[in-house]
């Protein structure tokens, strides 16, 4: 069953109720109707849909009970899923690869590193990805482009432009800054 699966499961409020039911230890549909406040349909219903997604299960002694290998099992291939379609930067080296998915996600900083080593990393990164070499762009421009890298994030774009400039990853001059050709 894949998250989606789950999710449209859930949707129902019925299954949610008697699903939580279940959990807080109602283990016979009369127990389930009572503790989820369902009608006897409604409550066979539920309980029905719910073993048949083995979300539920019955018991040896026909008792219900939440089936919480299967959410294990679902948590472990969701894990594999994630982690097979990792986010490639496409630098070719593992390391860089490694500070980058720790510190970039979906376009977006998350933190700049403690290290200065992986700052350097992740600063060049930002500056590959956002600016053209030889290409001049006003100041407006520049936090613009800085400010959708700090979303969400706990550094500014002054900040982020500030280190860009420093380390030569930008050049400023007159209110308008340029990625040169050899950074």
């Amino acid at each position: 069953m894949a998250t989606d699966q789950l999710i449209r499961l859930f949707a129902e409020e019925s299954r949610v109720r008697a699903f939580a039911a279940v959990a807080l230890g109602a283990d016979t549909p009369a127990k389930v109707m009572e503790t989820a406040g369902l009608s006897p349909k409604d409550a066979a219903s539920a309980l029905r849909r719910l073993q048949e997604q083995e979300v539920i299960t019955a018991t040896d002694d026909r008792g219900l009970s939440v089936a919480y290998g299967h959410f294990r099992q679902l948590a472990r291939e969701g894990s594999a899923r994630a982690s097979a379609s990792v986010e490639s930067y496409g630098t070719g080296d593992e390391r860089t690869e490694a500070v980058l998915r720790t510190f970039v996600r979906e376009g977006r900083l998350i933190r700049l590193p403690a290290q200065w080593q992986r700052k350097l990393v992740v600063l060049r990164h930002i500056a590959e990805r956002t600016f053209e070499p030889g290409v001049e762009y006003p100041e407006r421009t520049v936090n613009e482009k800085l400010r959708a890298w700090c979303e969400d994030a706990p550094v500014d774009h002054v900040t982020l432009r500030r280190y860009l400039v420093d380390l030569h990853h930008l050049t400023r001059q007159y209110g308008f800054y340029w990625r040169p050709s050899a950074a």
